[in-house]
């Protein structure tokens, strides 16, 4: 054990034990088990143990003494509070007690009757115990209780990312995010820097990265899906200065927040196309893009590429000390190193089979020269391709499966799958909500997210060094945005990656009391917690039954066809509109009304294969017999089912034979995002199950609009069984956005009459 003395803080009788030392929870996750009585007093991310002896402390005034162990951000914290948090100030001086056998990020707060003691393993450590202690008093209040809580994390990456290329925000707004991400503990910034749409980076050596590659002719209005597509007609764009970096480097810095820039390459390199066209395949010329999506255009792999690259390479490392620069390697269309000559020659010389090893090629020959700097690469999951450079931390973002391969290669991940991450999903189904890119990731969902996957391997779950929240700005326009969609979901996100996820129901208690106090701070923070949420349950061959799980101990209002009814759970009859609210008495009620169409199908029992995507799973495969419609403008939420680049075989049975006229199927169309309507759709009946005659085949289906309908006319007496089979469009072509990749189908109601 080293000992020492060094300056301290004290709040009235409390005493600051600062030690530095590294222990195996630095290197990946831990296994935590606790005994947390579900009372965590206002703290989020909640901590690890807490012990409560049942009283409360006589502790009413706290005093103040400033230190130079206190992070910049503690000491903002105790500034802030002390308007109204203390009613005096003694000053006091406590000697500190260096303790060894706490980790980087561990500490333990004990509040007694007339004393706190908090003793942390480094100044990061002290920091998170005094938030948690300004959270404990801000969000619970005084008398503070008898507790003893020891805390540290569950994982030793906890990020959020910021995406400032789509759309620009100041050094002072990224500063706000980053008070935030400290205020619940996140420990890793991801800046992303350059893309298309705008270059954000100042590199002396290229000034034309500022002059042109920083900014468009113009910003696209609306969703990428809307035809035609239509654009503002303004110039947009900004780029921050290397001195205005450093100072939000120093910020953060003063956070206990690693700061990661991202640099993009090979693809998503527009903008610095159109700066240096010499640096793509065919030489341009080439504009910054001016909506969004992948483009074909990329850097091409030559020597000159390279030096570019190592010079901007180079100012970046001067500029980020952090171990770690994230080098993108994601969406590289291979179209135009298809069609290079150049390209060519060099996968020739190199003995490298195709285009996908010289993706690998290129991410290897950066990673071995930032490893020459003394640093690290992150990179997406799509670096997997072709090979993985030996040194590379691999980012997973289009789900699981990435991670769990590199991972099983010994490679270091940080899990971000889209279906939980993405903070620029919509949060809530309402009708009423801003415009997102699509998806739906809820509150709920986020807080229950569990960054090991099940499928991983006990002894490569040491590779998983945690997650982070990924904001991404194509329809985020202004600050004010970035907060709705990132605030909220940040709370569940630190609870999901600091601790064991517990109760969700004891944690919106905690979640509202922030929320509460976010908003008299004036953040637009969104808050969905009292927002019904109806769970749709059909395709078991009885009546469809729809249920509401509430944050609170509250019943619901079912209002139909001049009848009404309390409870949580009822079941769907009637055709028409149902309409449920909470009463009025809480102050923050909510409703939602549902449109029930019964019809043949809504009594059926339905199989199908495969499974919907985790990514979109509706409420399994009975939502696409629930009678309710999906919405014609969002592919995500609770009634559309996606399925990634797979047939869909669908299998429905009735107890009884039912005399059939029609089979009616609706899906989703959004070629933009992947999404493309089926290639056809056969139909089969059957009267046992055993011997099914097909009754339609139905191909060249088209729409001009975001859904398209398969209408199917028949008389067919004393059916028991429809099987339907759905054939995915395939790969997606050149060209297109995705193309290379497999198409997504969506399918909504399957509508029997």
């Amino acid at each position: 054990m080293r000992t020492g003395l060094y300056p301290f803080l004290t709040f009235a009788n409390i005493s600051f034990f600062c030690g530095f030392i590294f222990i195996p929870t630095l290197f990946g996750f831990v296994e935590k088990t606790s005994n947390n009585p579900h009372n965590f007093f206002g703290i989020i991310p909640a901590p690890a143990e807490i012990k409560i002896d049942g009283g409360k402390s006589q502790i009413e005034t706290i005093t103040i003494s400033h230190s130079d162990e206190l992070s910049a951000f503690a000491s903002q914290l105790i500034k802030e509070t002390e308007g109204f948090l203390y009613k005096k100030s003694v000053s006091s001086n406590t000697d500190i007690l260096i303790d060894t056998l706490l980790g980087n990020e561990e500490y333990i707060l004990n509040i007694e009757a007339t004393s706190i003691i908090i003793k942390g393993g480094s100044k990061t450590a002290v920091q998170y115990a005094i938030t948690s202690l300004v959270q404990m008093v801000r969000h619970n209040g005084f008398p503070l209780p008898l507790v003893s809580i020891q805390d540290y994390p569950c994982f030793v990456y906890r990020g959020k990312h910021l995406d400032v290329c789509r759309h620009f925000f100041s050094i002072e707004e990224v500063k706000k995010y980053l008070d935030f991400m400290a205020y619940y503990k996140f420990n890793h910034f991801h800046w992303h820097l350059t893309e298309d749409q705008g270059w954000r980076i100042e590199i002396k050596k290229y000034p034309k990265l500022q002059d042109v590659a920083a900014y468009r002719n113009e910003t696209l209005i609306g969703h990428y899906n809307d035809t035609p597509h239509k654009f503002d007609g303004k110039r947009y764009g900004g780029y921050y200065t290397q001195k205005e970096i450093k100072d939000l480097v120093s910020f953060a810095e003063g956070r206990n927040i690693h700061v990661i820039p991202e640099i993009e390459m090979p693809g998503h390199a527009l903008a610095a196309l159109a700066a240096y066209p010499e640096l793509g395949c065919s030489g341009g010329p080439y504009k910054v893009a001016t909506k969004w999506g992948v483009f074909e255009e990329v850097f091409c792999p030559t020597e000159n590429t390279f030096a570019f690259l190592y010079d901007v390479l180079d100012e970046v490392i001067s500029l980020f000390p952090y171990k770690y620069i994230h080098i993108g390697g994601d969406e590289c269309p291979k179209s135009s190193w298809q069609k290079s000559s150049v390209c060519q020659k060099i996968i020739k010389e190199n003995g490298l089979k195709d285009e996908y090893e010289l993706q690998s090629y290129f991410i290897k020959k950066i990673e071995k020269y930032i490893t020459s700097k003394g640093r690290q690469i992150i990179g997406w999951d799509e670096i997997l391709e072709g090979g993985l450079a030996p040194g590379a931390t691999v980012m997973s973002w289009r789900g699981t499966e990435g991670g769990i391969e590199a991972a099983r290669l010994g490679h270091d991940v940080i899990m971000t799958p889209g279906s939980f991450c993405y903070f620029d999903h919509y949060q809530s189904t309402n009708d009423k909500e801003p415009l997102a890119i699509g998806g739906y990731t809820s509150l709920e969902k986020v807080y229950h997210w569990k960054p090991i996957p099940e499928t991983l391997e006990p002894p490569y779950k040491k590779h998983i060094l945690g997650g982070q929240a990924n904001v991404w700005t194509e329809y985020i326009q202004d600050f004010r945005q970035v907060e709705y969609m990132a605030y909220a979901r940040g709370l569940a996100m630190s609870e999901a990656l600091w601790t064991t996820p517990g109760d969700y129901k004891e944690f919106t208690g905690r979640f509202l009391k922030h929320n509460d106090y976010w908003k008299t701070k004036g953040v637009n923070i969104a808050n969905h917690v009292f927002e019904l949420k109806p769970k749709i349950m059909a395709g078991k061959g009885k009546p469809v039954k729809i249920s509401f799980d509430l944050p609170m101990e509250k019943q619901v209002w079912h209002e139909w066809s001049g009848n009404s009814k309390l409870g949580n759970e009822f079941d769907l009859i009637d055709k028409g509109l149902h309409h449920f609210s909470l009463d009025a008495t809480t102050g923050t009620s909510r409703s939602v009304s549902v449109m029930f169409n019964p019809h043949l199908a809504t009594k059926a029992k339905i199989s199908m294969s495969p499974s919907p995507s985790e990514k979109y799973p509706g409420q399994g495969p009975g939502s696409i017999v629930n009678g309710l419609t999906g919405s014609e403008n969002k592919y995500g939420g609770t009634e559309w089912l996606g399925f990634e680049g797979k047939d869909l075989d669908i299998l429905l049975e009735w107890k009884n034979p039912e005399d059939i006229r029609s089979v009616n199927l609706r899906f989703f169309k959004a070629e933009g995002q992947w999404i493309y309507l089926p290639s056809s759709v056969e139909i089969y009946a059957s009267a046992n199950g055993k011997v099914f005659e097909q009754i339609r085949l139905v191909d060249n289906i088209t729409s001009t609009s975001k859904t398209a309908e398969v209408k199917i006319q028949a008389v067919l007496n004393g059916i028991r069984f429809i099987k339907i089979r759905v054939n995915n469009f395939g790969m997606i072509p050149s060209g297109a956005q995705g193309a290379g990749h497999k198409a997504w189908l969506f399918v909504d109601e399957v509508v029997v009459d």
